[in-house]
């Protein structure tokens, strides 16, 4: 946890120090600053911009992948983003008299200059976290069925990190192992070579109850929390550091626990609603060309219907027709599209994994039948199937669906009932923790999907 807060503060702290630096040089390189001056108090709204922006794509967050391609594309996006809203915030909204207002090509070349050199200490930071948490594990707290499980999860998710799984009772099945023959241990003998410093911990994991430990175990727990090592029920953790809430956890109870903004204040809900008029009426008339073109491929093609409008399943259940330019042939088929399905046109193609097709679905949220950002819009076909087959599935219907939203950017298309399961897990931790940060941040990871053609 100290080592997480240190990664935090110091990546902030070079944020600022980098920002100050480089729009300094800029300046000064066009000669429009002062050697023997610095600039500080104006650079306070351009470093809130490369903050917030980087914030919203967790590049503070210890455990974001800050070597791969996805993390730099995303990090370039944020910053180019933070330079427009920089550019409109000077020339347009901040009274004359404003020191940046000088040269554009300060601001522009100070923010491109940035891309590079932000990135580079992240990297840094990154390996220099990879190294060190390479001697540390995650310890599971659970029996030997719950460890399995937890084994293949993550294993589905992709977790490189070292678990040592465990189990309540003192004198477990040593000949018993868990998926990839993982030995489960007592925990108790875990716990003596963490006291003793013997083993590096990333975190605790519980999947047991509390009356499933043992006083003296539970206050060894309690003791070394106030260390500083985190301790996660299974729940939490999926949530913390996989970003969804686990099915297991669902009951007919689960909306009344905490959270649930939308549910229970209104005006978020209508907050939400403004902005979704507002972007839809600008996205429609900035995209509009985009659609007669697209529109006039697709005819061109095959002299088919342009548009495909579908029966889907709305908030509270309510049934909408959804409006989409056309990418597959007319017929039936399978109801899920799979890779390289025959009936995608090569026009239909390139608007899937550009997103394009999804343009004329700004109508419906302008008719509050969807909202720009909510869980995707499900076939009704489709609802029934899965409304018989996973419990609580209704739950996402609580809120409107979205052209985009955290289970689309966080996993690809659903093609089978497992990948549907996988999908609600996010569309629940959304309806759990909505705010207008993670909108936000769901917005410039959807950029990303469209820039990189990851559509389908």
């Amino acid at each position: 946890m100290n080592s997480t807060r240190t990664t935090t503060a110091g990546l902030m702290a070079l944020d600022v120090a980098a920002a100050i630096a480089v729009f300094n040089l800029v300046s000064d390189f066009r000669g429009l600053g002062s050697f023997d001056r610095l600039l500080l108090v104006p650079l306070a709204a351009p470093i809130g911009a490369i903050m917030f922006s980087i914030y919203l794509i967790e590049g503070y967050r210890a455990r974001t992948d800050m070597l791969s391609l996805d993390y730099t594309s995303q990090h370039s996006i944020a910053l180019v983003g933070a330079m427009l809203f920089m550019l409109l915030l000077t020339f347009v909204v901040i009274p004359a008299g404003y020191e940046l207002q000088s040269s554009r090509i300060v601001i522009g070349m100070s923010f491109l200059t940035l891309i590079p050199v932000t990135l580079s200490y992240r990297r840094l930071f990154y390996l220099k976290n990879l190294a060190a948490k390479g001697e540390r594990r995650l310890v599971f707290v659970g029996d030997p069925a719950s460890c399995s499980l937890f084994a293949e999860e993550c294993q589905k998710m992709g977790a490189a990190q070292k678990v040592i799984y465990s189990t309540a009772s003192d004198d477990p099945d040593r000949s018993e192992n868990v998926q990839g023959g993982a030995p489960l241990r007592p925990f108790g003998e875990v716990l003596a070579e963490m006291q003793a410093g013997r083993l590096e911990v990333e975190a605790i994991v519980l999947r047991e109850s509390a009356r499933d430990l043992s006083p003296a175990i539970s206050q060894r727990l309690v003791e070394l929390y106030f260390t500083g090592v985190p301790t996660y029920t299974l729940e939490l953790f999926h949530q913390v550091f996989w970003r969804k809430i686990p099915l297991y956890r669902l009951n007919q109870t689960w909306l009344f626990q905490e959270g649930f903004q939308i549910a229970r204040e209104p005006v978020f809900e209508r907050l939400k609603r403004a902005s979704d008029i507002a972007l839809s009426l600008v996205g429609l008339v900035l995209a509009s060309p985009f659609i007669a073109i697209a529109a006039l491929c697709v005819w061109l093609e095959d002299r088919g219907p342009v548009f495909f409008i579908q029966r889907r399943v709305g908030k509270n259940h309510a049934p909408f027709p959804l409006l989409k330019l056309r990418t597959m042939r007319p017929g039936g088929g399978d109801l899920y599209t799979r890779p390289g399905d025959t009936r995608i046109t090569r026009v239909g193609q390139f608007l899937r994994s550009s997103r394009l097709d999804e343009l004329p679905q700004l109508w419906n949220v302008l008719r509050g039948e969807m909202s720009l950002i909510g869980p995707r819009a499900e076939w009704d076909r489709l609802v029934e199937n899965y409304e018989r087959e996973i419990p609580c599935y209704y739950f996402r219907h609580l809120v409107k669906p979205g052209i985009t939203g955290w289970a689309q950017v966080n996993y690809p298309y659903g093609e089978n009932m497992e990948d549907t399961v996988r999908k609600l897990e996010y569309d629940l931790y959304y309806i759990r923790h909505f705010s207008f940060v993670l909108d936000a941040s769901i917005v410039l990871k959807t950029i990303h999907i469209m820039l990189f053609g990851k559509g389908r």
